[in-house]
């Protein structure tokens, strides 16, 4: 079972899920972070990959997660996304006592949800909002803007940008083109697009281009993806 919806944050998504059990779920990059709650492992952080990650759970482990919008997480945690790539990291190692308190909170999964969305909403407005570099870097990456076109549009150098993408979303400007690439074309072959056109239209040279780049980040090809219904599952 899984199942998302929005909620007041935009661009977050709430989502939960049941395991089944049956083996690893295969989950893509997406350049954001997540506040997750297990029934069997509490609170946890999942930090940004660069290429897919397989989840394991037990049958009937129930699962909670706050996706939050690309670039927002550094204001959310508190620490850099690239300190936390590829990981998924107990809340208390982050927060220490105050990550204890929210733990509590959240104990038993009753009122999960609305605890991951106050946490949050209160981290943020204690930020003072995340960095609204962040959403538009990842704006116009996501559109296939070139990479140099977009740090000249923000007034940085290669150098510069390349530092504030790490600090926000784990990985260069390049690897998050390539990753939002990736979920555009398959966004347009899960709408019935055939995958030739899928890979002009997402700016890769061809269909073997296509194909390369999705099993370098995902794993395996595109059809194999395509056979799986598409969810965010247990990161």
């Amino acid at each position: 079972m899984y199942r998302e919806r929005g909620t007041s944050l935009a661009g977050a998504v709430l989502w939960e899920s049941i395991s089944s059990g049956t083996g690893p779920v295969r989950v893509l990059p997406d350049g954001c972070l997540d506040l997750l709650w297990s029934s069997r492992r509490g609170l946890l952080v999942a930090g940004p990959d660069r290429t897919a990650h397989l989840s394991t759970s037990a049958a009937g482990e129930r699962w909670v997660g706050l996706r939050l919008p690309p670039g927002v997480g550094p204001a959310v945690f508190g620490v850099p996304a690239d300190e936390l790539r590829d990981r998924r990291v107990p809340l208390v190692d982050l927060w220490g006592p105050v990550g204890v308190g929210v733990e509590d909170r959240a104990a038993g999964g009753r009122g999960v949800t609305a605890v991951l969305a106050e946490v949050v909403r209160d981290r943020l407005r204690a930020a003072g909002g995340p960095d609204p570099l962040g959403a538009h870097l990842a704006a116009r990456l996501a559109v296939g803007r070139p990479v140099g076109a977009v740090a000249a549009e923000v007034g940085l150098g290669d150098r510069a940008l390349h530092r504030r993408c790490r600090h926000l979303f784990g990985y260069g400007p390049k690897t998050l083109a390539r990753i939002l690439r990736m979920r555009r074309a398959l966004a347009l072959a899960r709408a019935g697009t055939p995958l030739a056109e899928v890979a002009a239209r997402a700016g890769y040279a061809d269909q073997a281009h296509l194909t390369r780049d999705v099993r370098e980040l995902a794993g395996v090809p595109p059809g194999v993806l395509l056979r799986d219904r598409p969810r965010a599952a247990a990161r």
